[in-house]
């Protein structure tokens, strides 16, 4: 009676009396309210802490390359300075990629073991004390043994990023993140080619060695302080931890399940050699740009290396965007109900068809329709490249299992970091052109295409028993 009374009292009156529209009217407030609590029970505001975690993988992976692509810089100064022939020079860049994709397997078997908090920091503190001492190479010598080196250093980054983004990120949401850490490949080599050209100009190449060498270190020692899991994470709140995991019950099985799905039995599954397959036609093309592009330019355009310096900025910053784009589509035909596997797919082929445009920059006659065809391959790689690294996540057995499928994967495809600089090298020298190159790069490219489209099976997490034989 007494709430009837209330409810009576807060009536609107005419005449005195209380009227049906109040009735109404309140009525219709209440369904109002309702349905904006219903639509805020939709989307709830969880927290962004996990984007603060993500920027701050990005930035390891952009330092990681700003180190690994100053040689590219510098190289037109190191092989005045130290006497280096096309061919040697060649083997000096290919001497990184022996041990990087040697080293991609046991780093992503220990990012899964470890956990990506050392693997991270030990890889940045290493390779960024070998950066500083590839400022004191001597000869040919001492610069492979520092870039093999370098390659051990640099070998967890991906497969240790690659497991932060499963722990940190529900599957919706995991292309985008996927394609933002992988963007600090372009963000960090299009950073050096102003900053190196600026410091060789200044002080000389060895001096860009010691700067960013000691920028690595320096982010070593934030990473440790900074990075947790999000279980042991002080800054993360529980409706964000919550709704991380939402998504991620397949992946979070307890300890036993994950000693059940034996390392090496991933090897059984065509859908790891298609994953092997496909991202070393990507590697291929990507390696020209972080290797030789910048020595391209420079000869075939007659460029001074500081003008280099800024035009040479385009392609990276079209494949920084080429990045973002293709996580962003991908993550969004899976929130529309695409499957996966369909989602992904889209992604892979229709970027690596776009990529084979890098043939197009043999026909061009100018610095500027060069840097256009470039500008859309690069853009497509990456394009392409924001699903690759879902791959281990969507198909790993096990949640231990996320970093070892990202070695797998990215030891493979650095193999092409291996080929690649040696045969552009190789060609180049005998034929003082890059149109050679440039052709088989396309054609790499459409390989990988078709390898993506008619080998690939359905994306899928793999089974434990009775894998698919890759003949299957």
């Amino acid at each position: 009676m007494t709430s009837c009374a209330l409810i009576v009292d807060r009536l609107p009156l005419t005449n005195g009396i209380p009227t049906n529209k109040g009735v109404t009217g309140m009525a219709s407030v209440a369904m109002e309210d309702d349905a904006r609590g219903a639509r805020r029970a939709g989307r709830p505001k969880v927290g962004v802490y996990r984007y603060a975690v993500l920027a701050l993988v990005t930035l390891g992976v952009s330092v990681n390359y700003l180190d690994r692509a100053t040689i590219s810089v510098a190289l037109p100064d190191i092989q005045h300075d130290l006497g280096l022939a096309e061919a040697a020079t060649g083997v000096a860049l290919s001497a990184f990629f022996w041990t990087y994709a040697t080293f991609q397997l046991p780093s992503g078997y220990l990012a899964g073991r470890i956990g990506p908090r050392v693997m991270i920091g030990a890889s940045a503190l290493c390779f960024g004390l070998v950066t500083v001492l590839m400022g004191f190479a001597w000869g040919l010598v001492s610069l492979i043994v520092l870039r093999l080196l370098l390659g051990i250093g640099e070998s967890p980054a991906f497969p240790a990023s690659a497991q932060v983004v499963s722990r940190w990120f529900p599957r919706s949401e995991r292309s985008f993140a996927s394609a933002t850490f992988n963007n600090g490949n372009p963000i960090g080599s299009t950073l050096c080619i102003p900053l190196v050209a600026l410091l060789i100009t200044w002080a000389g190449w060895r001096s860009a060695f010691y700067v960013t060498g000691a920028v690595a270190i320096v982010y070593a020692i934030a990473w440790w302080f900074l990075y947790r899991d999000p279980r042991a994470s002080r800054w993360l709140r529980r409706e964000e931890l919550e709704y991380i995991e939402t998504d991620q019950e397949e992946a979070n099985r307890d300890a036993d399940s994950q000693q059940t799905v034996p390392w090496r039995s991933l090897f059984r599954h065509r859908m790891v050699w298609s994953m092997m397959i496909g991202f070393f036609c990507i590697n291929f093309v990507a390696y020209f740009f972080i290797t030789w592009f910048p020595t391209y330019l420079v000869r075939t355009y007659d460029l001074s290396l500081l003008k280099f310096g800024f035009i040479g900025m385009i392609p990276g910053i079209a494949s920084m965007l080429g990045g973002w784009a293709g996580g962003l589509v991908s993550d969004r035909l899976v929130r529309r109900g695409v499957p996966v596997s369909r989602a992904r797919k889209i992604c892979l082929v229709g970027g690596l068809l776009g990529t084979s445009v890098i043939m197009l920059a043999v026909l061009s006659p100018t610095v500027s329709t060069a840097l256009l065809a470039l500008s859309l391959s690069y853009f497509s790689s990456t394009f392409a490249a924001a699903s690759v690294w879902c791959l281990p996540a969507d198909v790993a057995p096990v949640n231990a299992h996320v970093g070892s499928l990202g070695g797998i994967q990215n030891a493979a495809s650095n193999c092409a970091g291996i080929v690649s600089p040696i045969l552009i090298g190789v060609i180049t020298g005998v034929t003082s052109s890059f149109a050679i190159p440039l052709v088989i790069a396309g054609v790499v490219a459409l390989l990988g295409a078709a390898n993506y489209a008619f080998v690939m099976p359905k994306i899928a997490p793999l089974r434990s028993t009775a894998p698919q034989a890759v003949g299957a």
